[in-house]
This record gives structure tokens, C-alpha cells and sequence, in this order.
């Protein structure tokens, strides 16, 4: 008498749960930021809000971990758009030269910056001299690139608008005295906006031109805490977007909002 073997009956909603978890797993290794481990969040109450909070975090085995309490933070005086950073398109409102919002998304993090001969960071480091722009010029080849006049020529960073030392050319302005590119517009497409940073703020109410902008402290304890291995990511969104986009972008889950956010002072002038 022969024997026949069977093959056990899998509950059908087992099956369905091992294929979901596949499924997200597939997408988030598709994205990306799928390998950063480190992730700085601005969050807004939305569009329009040219404040909002910071927060940090780093991913484990267990998934994202807060590792910093929130801190407030300026941001362009304007509000927020969309940005060109590693995030896929979106609907809405695009960046755009001098529009004096901060562009939305998640973006890479590039070179530190300031004006001392060094600092205290993992994060490749660019001593500005006073020679160091950045080309905020619409249509010029050097469009949202940091070059030296010096060796591109006192014509080709003509009308720029940012003088990486603020502090020699704006009358003791220590506003890039430590910072970081946010690399919004990677493939520099004019005008799409241009410049895009976290550096120190002007003072606690007053916004910025496009940039994220904080405490010096808070600036220096994150370049310090960043670290290139980790491949972090920055991120700016809107609560509201922030809480539709989460699941999908497989985002950290944010604490609660606080309910109101300090008024801020405008400040025409640039980052």
C-alpha cells in the first residue's frame, strides 16, 4: 500500500500577511533613502508656516528611534514647496528661485560648511573663504554650485546674492558660520532654487530665504552627531503631508505636534 504525501494547507490569511510584509519590503528597499540610518525631520504645521520643529533619528534592527527632543527651527519665510531631492515627483507647488519657500521632501546631505579652519563633524568640511560664493544666478553654468572666484573669475559669481562669508560681506553676519548643503536640486536646474542649507539662525524669529535655520548650538551638537557611513537624509514636509506620506515613505512616526508655533518676524533680506 503506497503512501501519499501531502502538503500542509496554509491559512489563506497567513499567505496574505507573509506576501504583504514581502511586498513593503520590496518598496522600501526600492527607495532611495532605504539605506540611511541617520534622519534629521523638519515638520510644519504647513504649507505656509515658515517655522516648525527638528527632530533626529537613527534606524536599527528594531526600526527608527527618536535620539534628540525636538527643537524649533526657521525655515523660508514663505512656507515651504515642493523640492528635486530623492523623493519621487509631486502634486503641488514647485521650489522655485527667490519664490523665499524651502523646498519640501527628502534630500541627501552634502559638505559642511563655516568659517573656521575646521570643525567638529564627520561630514566632509569646506572652510568658506572670502572669495567662496554660491551661484544663486538663474541661467548662469554655475547655477547652485559653492565656486571660488578666485579660480572661476570675478565675472562668473557676478549678481550672486551668496557670499559664503557672510560675516566679511555682510557686516559681521554669522549666519554660515557652521552649516551644511541640503542638496535640493542635485542636477541644478535653473531656477529651480538654488543654495539650499541648515545653518545658524539670524535669531529665534526670524525666517530665512529658503533655508533651515536653528540655534548655534543645536547646529554644531548636529554636525557633530551626522555621520557620512550612515548615509543621512534630511527631510522637510508639512505635518499633514508628513503623517500621508509616512506609512509609504516608511518614515520614523513623529510625536505629537505641539499646538501652536512661535510667530515669526520676516526678514526680507537672504539666507
Amino acid at each position: 500500500m503506497s503512501r501519499r504525501c501531502s502538503i500542509p494547507e496554509v491559512p489563506i490569511a497567513l499567505l496574505a500577511g507573509v506576501l504583504l510584509a514581502l511586498t513593503a519590503a520590496t518598496a522600501q528597499a526600492a527607495t532611495p533613502w532605504a539605506q540611511a540610518r541617520q534622519m534629521v525631520v523638519v515638520a510644519t504645521a504647513d504649507w505656509d508656516a515658515d517655522g516648525g520643529r527638528m527632530l533626529r533619528f537613527e534606524k536599527d534592527a528594531a526600526g527608527w528611534r527618536q535620539v534628540a527632543a525636538a527643537e524649533p527651527v526657521r525655515i523660508g519665510r514663505a512656507g515651504s514647496a515642493w523640492g528635486l531631492g530623492l523623493h519621487p515627483d509631486q502634486a503641488g507647488t514647485r521650489k522655485r528661485e527667490g519664490d523665499g519657500r524651502s523646498p519640501a521632501g527628502i534630500f541627501g546631505i552634502g559638505d559642511a560648511f563655516g568659517y573656521a579652519a575646521d570643525a567638529h563633524t564627520a561630514l566632509s568640511y569646506r572652510a568658506m573663504q572670502a572669495s567662496d560664493y554660491c551661484i544663486d544666478v538663474p541661467g548662469s553654468p554655475l547655477y547652485n554650485r559653492i565656486v571660488d572666484a578666485d579660480e572661476v573669475g570675478a565675472a562668473a559669481v557676478e549678481g550672486s546674492t551668496e557670499p559664503m562669508r557672510r560675516d566679511l560681506h555682510a557686516d559681521g553676519d554669522g549666519r554660515y558660520a557652521q552649516g551644511f548643503v541640503i542638496e535640493h536640486n542635485p542636477g541644478n536646474r535653473s531656477p529651480a532654487g538654488s543654495c539650499i542649507f541648515a545653518h545658524v539662525w539670524k535669531a529665534a524669529d526670524v525666517a530665512t530665504a529658503g533655508c533651515t535655520a536653528m540655534p548655534a548650538g543645536r547646529m554644531a551638537a548636529l554636525l557633530d552627531w551626522l555621520d557620512p557611513a550612515a548615509q543621512p537624509v534630511f527631510v522637510l514636509l508639512p505635518e499633514a503631508a508628513y503623517a500621508r506620506l509616512q506609512a509609504p515613505w516608511h518614515l520614523p512616526r513623529l510625536p505629537p505636534a505641539p499646538t501652536s508655533t512661535p510667530p515669526a518676524a520676516k526678514d526680507p533680506s537672504n539666507d
